[in-house]
């Protein structure tokens, strides 16, 4: 069987104007992760969504493992949910960057002040109750996500394959393989380290989750590098 190495990517840069670029410690971790798959894995191709973080993460990589990488195939369905409207539909007033700025700053730990909201605010947009008010449901975002993997699995070829996305797919994929609820998807979701890897085997139709949500590369090198926003 082949396998699918789904990568969330590096973390992002939270808190500044331009989030989908990667922070210094975001490229530092793509980094060592190419330096982990240069002795694991010969990629027949490698596939991400569109977004920035996306593409510097598969550039983060290359520069760690050493030697010459397919170039990345770009699938849109690949790409995260709106975390931006999720979170405004939840918080209108949060529209305002100064607003959620000062909101955040007059509590003591901002970064949980945040997780707590964002974590209410997905599991209002995953309710289905306010499908209306966002461009894209849970629901259609799980089947976006659930076509752009068979794309890559038929675009494969039966190759070994890396995959810069992002948690909500990953999360939504591991949901389908293993027959999950909404509740317990998004329980996984909270917990997708940045350049996590989660394996996928796969032979023609049949597909397994033969690991999940692995970061020991980061680990082994510096646990200070382990990130989950």
């Amino acid at each position: 069987m082949a396998t699918i190495y789904l990568v969330r990517h590096g973390q992002a840069s939270f808190g500044k104007a331009n989030y989908d670029q990667l922070s210094q410690r975001g490229w530092e971790q793509g980094k060592i992760l190419g330096r982990w798959l240069a002795d694991k894995v010969q990629p027949g191709a490698i596939f991400g969504g569109n977004l920035q973080r996306h593409r510097e993460t598969v550039e983060a990589i290359a520069t760690g493992y050493g030697s010459t990488l397919p170039d990345m195939q770009v699938l849109a369905g690949l790409n995260e949910f709106d975390h931006v409207q999720v979170v405004e539909r939840f918080r209108p007033e949060w529209a305002d960057k100064q607003v959620m700025a000062r909101d955040l700053g007059s509590v003591p730990k901002p970064a949980q002040a945040f997780q707590q909201a964002f974590e209410q605010a997905v599991t209002r947009w995953v309710s289905g109750e306010y499908d209306h008010e966002y461009a894209e449901s849970w629901q259609g975002f799980r089947q976006r996500v659930s076509h752009a993997l068979d794309q890559l699995i038929e675009m494969a070829d039966g190759a070994d394959i890396i995959v810069s996305t992002s948690g909500g797919p990953i999360a939504v994929i591991a949901q389908s393989l293993l027959e999950l609820s909404d509740r317990k998807a998004l329980e996984m979701n909270n917990v997708i380290a940045n350049t996590s890897v989660s394996r996928i085997l796969y032979s023609g139709p049949r597909r397994s989750l033969a690991v999940f949500n692995n970061y020991s590369h980061l680990e082994a090198e510096n646990p200070a590098l382990v990130t989950f926003r």
